[in-house]
């Protein structure tokens, strides 16, 4: 049937990865009844209120998409989850294809859409993508502003950046441009981390549990060497004392019995070499531990100062044996 469509409408649909809406219909000054007779005689089937797919069968995830900004209709811009998929910042496709649309407009949101609003959607719209889609900097602004942890913070923030689908200056423009946001001061806290080199989060947790917390010297991130013709990246890097700390970011696949066959490994590095590695659970868990290790090293190697505790059960300044 689609290639008995009007060229225009047909062109439309196309584009549309098989959809068309009622109001497209209308516009092409088609039969109201074209689509219901097409629905009955199993040609076209009905997605959502209005919306109609050209086909029979199952729906590819580009149709279904289409067919949520269809029916959101005016507007309707792609956000949240579903943009950060189309950006490849979650690898995962949420349940519900998330759609934002202007503020003074009302779409009731299905089982499979929800529906967001939003004041300055011209803005956060990127303007030469489509589907139409928010930037990838307001991209993740919107999934911070509903995050419930800081983790989830560090997270979006640290692998957008890492997966080059942003930097840290851009997001802070677009963090800039916000009147309200949760999560500013952890933002730009992240931000300054990221820029600074940190690309992961267990990067920056150990910037800010490791390093700052027990007033270690500041090392130097992801720095690049040849080493046999090959270029390797180390970390955290502590030029002057002749130390690398190498980071294991296999977040969530870690058990609090992970540190003591870490600490196996790293026990020989205080007596003279000069690596240590840890883990997400290191890190973040055992944290003054870790500082204490890493502050043994530091001064057997020529560091001059002391690391301070972070608080009263702290482990830094005891011996690491």
């Amino acid at each position: 049937m689609i290639k008995d469509l009007p060229p225009a409408l047909r062109a439309d649909v196309e584009r549309q990865a098989g959809m068309i809406a009622r109001r497209q219909i209308s516009r092409a000054s088609l039969s109201a009844d074209l689509a219901r007779m097409e629905v009955r005689a199993g040609r076209w089937q009905r997605v959502h209120p209005r919306v109609y797919a050209t086909f029979s069968g199952p729906l590819p995830r580009v149709s279904q998409i289409w067919a949520a900004l269809l029916y959101a209709g005016d507007g309707a811009t792609l956000s949240h989850e579903t943009a950060a998929e189309l950006w490849g910042i979650l690898d995962a496709s949420p349940r519900r294809i998330q759609v934002t649309i202007p503020v003074h407009r009302r779409v009731a949101s299905l089982a499979s859409v929800q529906i967001h609003y939003a004041t300055r959607l011209d803005e956060s719209r990127h303007p030469t993508r489509f589907p139409p889609i928010t930037r990838p900097e307001d991209t993740i602004l919107d999934l911070i502003d509903r995050a419930g942890r800081p983790e989830q913070v560090v997270s979006l923030l640290t692998v957008a950046c890492q997966r080059r689908r942003t930097t840290p200056e851009r997001l802070g423009i677009a963090l800039d441009a916000r009147k309200k946001i949760r999560w500013r001061k952890t933002i730009n806290e992240i931000l300054s981390e990221v820029s600074a080199g940190a690309e992961s989060p267990l990067e920056v947790a150990y910037v800010r549990k490791v390093e700052r917390a027990h007033g270690l010297p500041e090392g130097r991130r992801q720095r690049r060497h040849q080493v046999g013709g090959r270029s390797n990246r180390t970390d955290v890097e502590y030029d002057a004392y002749k130390l690398i700390v190498e980071l294991d970011g296999r977040l969530g696949h870690e058990t609090d019995g992970k540190f003591r066959d870490y600490q196996r490994d790293n026990l020989a590095t205080t007596r003279g070499r000069d690596t240590l590695r840890y883990g997400w659970t290191d890190t973040t868990t055992n944290s003054c531990r870790v500082a204490a290790q890493v502050a043994q090293v530091l001064r057997a190697n020529g560091w001059t100062s002391w690391a301070g505790p972070c608080g009263p059960t702290c482990a830094v300044g005891e011996v690491v044996a």
